[in-house]
């Protein structure tokens, strides 16, 4: 596992969190190093696999995504191959925003975000012809308070 040398890395990732698209120079300054000191620290924890990029965040109710949903789902399936095969048809599915495998009285844990109660109901159909499974159970969003969170570092 790579690990946070300092804790003046930890102010990088903790920034570049915030906001990735931070000009070097802007993110040396709000960290205390200059330019390059900063530039090698970042090559660094790219080449660490720390750092895997940058990404933008979107306002999914500015694009008409407003209804989260979390599904969690229940399988009697627990073979190697089959999980391949639901893993691979999820991960088509471009709703889905984030999938775990979890423990308890479900197996897995979907979030999906979607324009409306249609778009989940096509997503659904799409989920159930797929592969095989128990049960589904849907949750919806009410509001969200707080989303795509900084990791604690």
């Amino acid at each position: 596992m790579p690990d946070i040398t300092d804790q003046i890395d930890k102010r990088i990732l903790h920034e570049l969190q915030r906001d990735a698209s931070l000009s070097q120079r802007e993110l040396a300054d709000r960290v205390g190093l200059s330019q390059n000191a900063c530039w090698r620290r970042l090559k660094a924890l790219t080449e660490s696999g720390l750092l895997q990029g940058s990404v933008a965040r979107l306002d999914r109710q500015l694009l008409g995504l407003d209804l989260v949903v979390f599904v969690l789902l229940r399988t009697r399936h627990h073979s190697a191959d089959w999980l391949k095969a639901f893993r691979r048809h999820v991960l088509t599915i471009p709703e889905v925003v984030d999938f775990h495998r979890i423990s308890g009285d479900y197996d897995y844990q979907l979030k999906v975000v979607t324009e409306d109660m249609a778009g989940y109901d096509r997503v659904y159909q799409r989920l159930i012809a797929g592969v095989e499974l128990d049960s589904v159970t849907s949750y919806f969003a009410m509001e969200s308070i707080a989303e795509g969170r900084p990791l604690p570092l």
